[in-house]
């Protein structure tokens, strides 16, 4: 059996109940402790699509490697466990059911009166069972015969699990626009204009003669021409281009789920035909 030190410790941990042949039946969920010495002697086990279902495993005869717990059960054995409700307490009718099960004695205390068994989440076992209302629980699995008598159909309910499976939306990611700046070198070609000055020389013929005798007959004089040349001149501007988002669209894929169900067989014998089976 476990110590409490064990479930201190495995409390805080992500740990698995596994059987002694290496199997895993599922993850560790509550841990229940004796009303009287306040020692574990249940360990709840999360199996089923999603956890979605809790198996209980007695301690007795388990043991701790590492952040798992080790039981000598079946993998099958366990989930095929009657079904009692996770709710911080365990009846003495609740716990003789699971005993029985799993082929061990009942939990009795010296007194000979049956005891029950209270939640433990790392802090102290509480004593008793003032605080909890013990009730009888029918959503489990009897192996012993529970058909009414009393009915004149004589008829027996046959169930079965069904598999339910839905979908859950998380993130997986994200994604984001950015803008940032990068320079470039950009070379193009601007044609350009400029003055030159050119000597030009024109003989003194009948018509411009009067022109070049017009001034004094020997002076000293000089003429200016001013010269002009374009250059280029550059200016920038910012000019939208092009618009960019992001769009999310959906992609739908299929994934195929395996999972165990269980079913309710119904057998007849001492009949004079061959023994039935549905």
């Amino acid at each position: 059996m476990l110590a409490r030190e064990n479930i201190d410790r495995l409390l805080g941990l992500d740990g698995n109940v596994r059987t002694t042949e290496g199997d895993k039946v599922g993850s560790i969920g509550t841990f229940y402790t004796d009303d009287d010495t306040g020692e574990p002697t249940w360990v709840t086990v999360k199996t089923g699509l999603f956890g979605s279902s809790e198996s209980f495993v007695p301690l007795r005869e388990a043991a701790v490697e590492g952040d798992d717990v080790v039981v000598p059960f079946s993998k099958d054995h366990i989930k095929d466990a009657p079904r009692v409700a996770d709710d911080g307490h365990l009846d003495p009718g609740e716990e003789s059911r699971l005993y029985n099960h799993y082929g061990l004695e009942g939990a009795y205390g010296n007194d000979g009166h049956a005891r029950g068994t209270d939640f433990a989440a790392g802090t102290a076992a509480t004593t008793g069972t003032a605080d909890y209302a013990d009730t009888t629980r029918t959503d489990y699995t009897d192996t012993t015969d529970t058909t009414d008598t009393s009915r004149d159909d004589a008829a027996m309910t046959r169930s079965e699990e069904r598999l339910n499976v839905g979908t859950e939306k998380q993130a997986t990611g994200r994604a984001r626009l950015r803008k940032y700046i990068t320079t470039e070198n950009v070379t193009t070609t601007v044609p350009v204009e400029r003055e030159e000055v050119r000597l030009e020389r024109e003989p003194i013929t009948d018509s411009n003669a009067g022109d070049a005798l017009s001034g004094p007959d020997l002076t000293e004089s000089e003429h200016v021409v001013t010269l002009h040349e374009e250059r280029p001149v550059v200016e920038k501007e910012t000019v939208p281009v092009e618009r960019v988002r992001l769009e999310k669209e959906t992609v739908r894929d299929d994934v195929e789920v395996e999972e165990e169900v269980r079913k309710e067989r119904i057998e007849t014998d001492g009949t004079d035909r061959d023994d039935i089976r549905r």
